[in-house]
């Protein structure tokens, strides 16, 4: 699970406003989306998609997450709310420049899938619902072309 603050003004980031928070598979599928505006912290966040979760997947045990989403005293909430350990995945210590982080990659590709549709690269939409939803069919899409493919 990671948030993608949007009010940053890199290349592939365009939308202001609006963080997204997604929780993907280990295949980077998208289990659960969350849009809500930038002044929410990455905290808050990440209690709407375990929340919303819970309903869905209730085998769950482990959930991965960015050093951002170890503060606060998120881990023992969610251990106490839904009884998953929230394990962070960190940098290595002394570890200089680049660092591919061991499950992160995983939710970075899949914003990088997001980022080559049009609809959820710029902010277009009116409510986060609808963002919400164009984030899901931005997936949809991505499965029916690896469905289609001989």
């Amino acid at each position: 699970m990671r948030g993608e603050n949007n009010a940053a003004t890199t290349r592939t980031k365009k939308i202001t406003g609006r963080k997204r928070h997604v929780a993907v598979d280990t295949l980077g599928l998208v289990m659960m989306v969350v849009v809500h505006s930038a002044s929410l912290q990455d905290h808050d966040g990440a209690c709407f998609v375990l929340s919303r979760m819970k309903e869905r997947f209730r085998r769950l045990q482990v959930v991965f997450a960015d050093s951002a989403y170890g503060r606060n005293g998120l881990p023992g909430w969610v251990q106490e709310q839904f009884g998953w350990v929230l394990q962070t995945v960190l940098r290595p210590v002394g570890a200089k420049g680049f660092v591919v982080l061991p499950k992160r990659w995983i939710v970075e590709r899949t914003f990088a899938w997001l980022a080559r549709c049009r609809r959820t690269t710029r902010d277009y939409e009116k409510t986060n619902l609808s963002s919400e939803a164009f984030v899901h069919l931005a997936m949809i899409r991505l499965m029916a072309r690896r469905l289609a493919r001989p």
